[in-house]
């Protein structure tokens, strides 16, 4: 059984695996392969669920990661968190009406949307990973 306290690195390796299937998924359409292209979206939109169940379960649980960097990174890192935190929502709203113009058959309509989901949806996944080694890695708080 994964500790809770576990459940913050299950959410960067998860990460990991939805920027590698949308990294595919996009070379898959890339190439012409739309049954491809189908495969690596459907497992993006599959591990994007279970990120947020993971998500949700977690921070009920334990909270926010405290981020313990002084001085000069600080404004970095508020300000990437920020940015992950705005672009999470947008992503929120475009990942979920791309899929959806997608599984209606409404590709052209999907393709103009998805233009604007799959980099948001990018962003979002490798600043989270960033924003995970700054405040669990890099500068967590110290014990006391």
């Amino acid at each position: 059984m994964i500790a809770h306290a576990d459940l913050i690195h299950v959410l960067a390796f998860v990460n990991v695996a939805i920027l590698a299937t949308l990294a595919l998924g996009y070379a898959c359409i890339r190439r012409g392969s739309r049954d491809g292209h189908r495969r690596m979206m459907s497992i993006a939109i599959a591990l994007g669920c279970g990120f947020l169940a993971i998500y949700f379960y977690y921070h009920f649980g334990a909270g926010m990661a405290k981020f313990g960097g002084q001085g000069m990174i600080r404004p970095v890192y508020f300000t990437l968190l920020a940015a992950h935190t705005l672009m999470a929502a947008v992503a929120g709203l475009l990942i979920p009406a791309a899929f959806l113009r997608a599984f209606t058959g409404h590709f052209d309509r999907h393709q103009r949307l998805a233009r604007w989901a799959l980099p948001i949806w990018l962003f979002v996944a490798a600043s989270g990973l960033a924003v995970y080694a700054m405040a669990v890695h890099l500068f967590p708080i110290a014990a006391s």
